[in-house]
């Protein structure tokens, strides 16, 4: 079994366990490896959702991807710009 590789995480500001591998076959892929945590890639798999929700993507589609790509860049800090805008509401649990 190998060692757990710790990277300092851009989005989270601290030291914490990274991914086994790069997520994705390009730069973003190999910069995500390299300073993201898998804590932060798990949050962004969850927040993925509601822009493929939101957009209907079609991620087996080039464009799919390639939105989606520049949004985990914006999440992740390695461009500038503003995340899209999501249908997501937040429930309102009111069950008490």
């Amino acid at each position: 079994m190998s060692e757990e590789r710790i990277v300092h995480c851009r989005l989270l500001k601290k030291d914490l366990p990274g991914l086994q591998k790069p997520p994705y076959k390009n730069e973003l892929g190999r910069q995500i490896y390299e300073q993201v945590s898998k804590e932060a890639w798990d949050r962004w798999l969850k927040d993925s959702v509601k822009y493929i929700n939101t957009y209907r993507l079609d991620l087996a589609s080039p464009e799919g991807q390639k939105f989606m790509l520049k949004q985990a860049a914006v999440y992740f800090g390695f461009e500038e710009g503003d995340l899209a805008p999501t249908a997501f509401v937040p429930r309102d649990d009111e069950s008490k």
